[in-house]
Formats: C-alpha cells, sequence, structure tokens
C-alpha cells in the first residue's frame, strides 16, 4: 500500500502561484490537487514529486510550514523600474549560472589561473566616455566596426567571440536550460552579468532581436567593468537607477559613436542597420547630437513602445551542438571537458553542470 503524507494546503497554494498559475483555475482542473488543498486526501510521495517537477518547485520545499522567501539574488531592472516581483524562469536561470560560476571559481582557482584584471578596473567611475574609451580598448574595436559585417548575427557573434578571448562566460538561451517548455520573456529578462574576477558571466537571452542582443552584451560588460552584477528587461527606456543609466549611455555611445553617426546620418532605420543596433538606440544618439529634435525623439520613441518587445528573433532549432554551445558557452565547456579529462570532475557532476546527459554529452565533447 502506498505512503501517504501531510502536506500543508497553504505549501500547495503557493506552489501554483509561484509558477505563475490562476489557482482557481489550476484546481479546477486538478480534482486531486484540490482534494490535497482541502485535505480530504493525501498525496502519494510519488504524487508529490510529480506535482513539484510540474511545477517547478524544489521538493522539499513542499514540507515546509510556511513559503520560504525567494529573492533574486541580483538586482533586475524591467522597463525602467527595478521590480521585485520574482519571474521563476529568470530565477532559476540565474541560480543555474551561479552554480556554474561556483564551480569554475574554485577549479580555475586551484589551478592557478589568473584573475580578469578588468572585472572591477572602473569602480566609481561615472564617465561615460571613460567606459567607452575602456570597452574599445579592451576589444579592439574601432569607431565603425560594425560596418564591415554583412548581418546583425555576425556581428553579435564577433562581439561574444572577443568576450570568450578575455575570459568571460558567454551564454545565449531563451529557455531555462533545455527545457523548450519554459521560455524566458524578453519583458522579465534581456541579460545579465555576474561579476566574478576569477570568472566573470554574461547571460544574453536568445529569443531577443539580434540588435538588442549587441546591444545587452555591450551593457553587461560594462557592469563586469564597474564590479556590479545586475540584469534587466523589458523595453529598454535608458531609465532605472543611476548604474542602469551609465551603463545605458556608455553601451549607446560606445556603438553609435558622434562622429561616425554624423558622418553617416540619414535617417534613423536606415542609419540603425548600418550600427547594427535598433532604432531607439540611433534615436537616442541621434536626439543627444542635436540630428532629431526632442519632439521627434518622443514620437519615435512612442512608437517603439508600441511594437512587439521581441523583434522577430529567429526561433528555428537548428543544429543541437551549435545551440547547446551557445547555451554553455565555449570557455565553460572546454573547462568542464579539460576538468573531467584530468579527474578533477566527475562524469555525472559534468552532467549536471552542463545539462547535458549520456551520448549528448560525450557527442557535444566530442565535437567541441
Amino acid at each position: 500500500m502506498a505512503v501517504r503524507i501531510d502536506i500543508a494546503g497553504n505549501m500547495l497554494e503557493w506552489a501554483i502561484t509561484r509558477a505563475g498559475y490562476s489557482l482557481g483555475q489550476y484546481l479546477e482542473n486538478s480534482q486531486d490537487v484540490a482534494a490535497w488543498v482541502r485535505g480530504e486526501k493525501k498525496p502519494t510521495i510519488k504524487q508529490l514529486e510529480a506535482f513539484a517537477k510540474g511545477l517547478h518547485v524544489p521538493f522539499g520545499y513542499l514540507f515546509l510550514q510556511k513559503p520560504p522567501v525567494e529573492k533574486s539574488p541580483i538586482p533586475f531592472f524591467r522597463g525602467g523600474a527595478n521590480s521585485g516581483d520574482l519571474d521563476l524562469n529568470t530565477y532559476d536561470t540565474v541560480l543555474d549560472l551561479q552554480r556554474r560560476q561556483e564551480w569554475l571559481v574554485d577549479y580555475l582557482s586551484e589551478n592557478d589561473f589568473e584573475k580578469k584584471s578588468f572585472v572591477g578596473s572602473m569602480q566609481g567611475c561615472n564617465s561615460a566616455a571613460d567606459l567607452v574609451s575602456t570597452v574599445r580598448k579592451l576589444l579592439g574595436l574601432e569607431p565603425t566596426w560594425a560596418f564591415s559585417f554583412h548581418s546583425n548575427e555576425s556581428a553579435v557573434n564577433h562581439v561574444a567571440e572577443l568576450f570568450e578571448e578575455l575570459g568571460i562566460v558567454v551564454t545565449f538561451n531563451g529557455v531555462v536550460g533545455n527545457n523548450t517548455r519554459r521560455p524566458i520573456d524578453v519583458n522579465q529578462c534581456r541579460g545579465f552579468a555576474l561579476v566574478d574576477d576569477m570568472a566573470p558571466f554574461i547571460f544574453v537571452n536568445s529569443a531577443d532581436s539580434k540588435t538588442a542582443q549587441l546591444f545587452t552584451l555591450i551593457h553587461e560588460f560594462v557592469h563586469l567593468l564597474l564590479g556590479v552584477s545586475s540584469g534587466y528587461g523589458g523595453n529598454n527606456g535608458f531609465e532605472g537607477d543611476s548604474t542602469e543609466r551609465l551603463c545605458d549611455k556608455a553601451s549607446a555611445n560606445f556603438l553609435v559613436p558622434e562622429d561616425a553617426l554624423r558622418a553617416n546620418w540619414t535617417n534613423v532605420e536606415q542609419t540603425a542597420k548600418k550600427f547594427r543596433v535598433s532604432g531607439l538606440v540611433v534615436a537616442r544618439r541621434a536626439k543627444d547630437v542635436g540630428l532629431i529634435t526632442g519632439t521627434q525623439f518622443k514620437d519615435y520613441y512612442a512608437g517603439y513602445l508600441a511594437r512587439p518587445v521581441q523583434d522577430k528573433a529567429r526561433r528555428s532549432g537548428g543544429d543541437f551542438n551549435l545551440v547547446a554551445r551557445k547555451r554553455i558557452g565555449i570557455t565553460f565547456a572546454v573547462y568542464v571537458h579539460n576538468a573531467v579529462r584530468t579527474s578533477q570532475l566527475s562524469q555525472v557532476e559534468a552532467y549536471r553542470l552542463t545539462g547535458l546527459y549520456g551520448k549528448t554529452y560525450t557527442n557535444f565533447m566530442s565535437k567541441l
């Protein structure tokens, strides 16, 4: 006979709402769970495990008497305002990358790797111009570097490769891990930076448009220079707290330098295509340097906000190994592979860190 266990109804209700479901609708569609909540029935361990898995809640949490306080480990700024609401998919993604980072920090330290001197090197800086100069020097990119790329995607890939060469773990993903049923909404998360001078991480939401991804890469790189972990989502209105405004300004000035903008100005949309950025970035820069009026910018901005926040990003599955390289990050994957080869990391732990298992993991590493 299956063993049935007592679970507080409030914990079941918390798990349902935590996952973003309407409590009433969920209980209406799941009579068994409704009976558990009312105390009319008790779940078996197997049923409770399935319930926890379906709602992406740690199994042990359900045995607590009251819900735990869950808070994003880094600040997130959404739509220009700091939101305290917990987005579960973003939250789990941050925690997953933090686990990877913690392992990598230990691995690099134990193997006497050097710290990344650029991380936090601009701490306390309030000058966007100084930040732009540092970014340009570290990446070795001229003001019109983007003009030579045939697509927005190729420009994004180039910057990501430069970051990897600096020792930054760069990951692109539009879902939690490999779970396509858990998409990461760009309204909640366009990207974030996890600061560490041994193993800095940058995450970019691959569901976003390529122009937005490019801006996110530079924005989060500036965060690393300032030594401030943070993330943002939603339409970027160049608002938020002082650090966010500084990172936005430095990123826009780096991607669309004034002299290059003046020399190549036609209109917002055509100029944006040349610089491989969104029209909003060019419009703001054009206003700042006097190429359009404040009224023209406000009109453009109003129209921009009315557009869907994800700008027809490509969602095709493509080759799994190429997708996995983006989701895991080349730098991270190489370290994991080397750690396994030198018996510093077990195969099982490598599976957990990469999210790849068995033959899928072996095949991926063989083609790395």
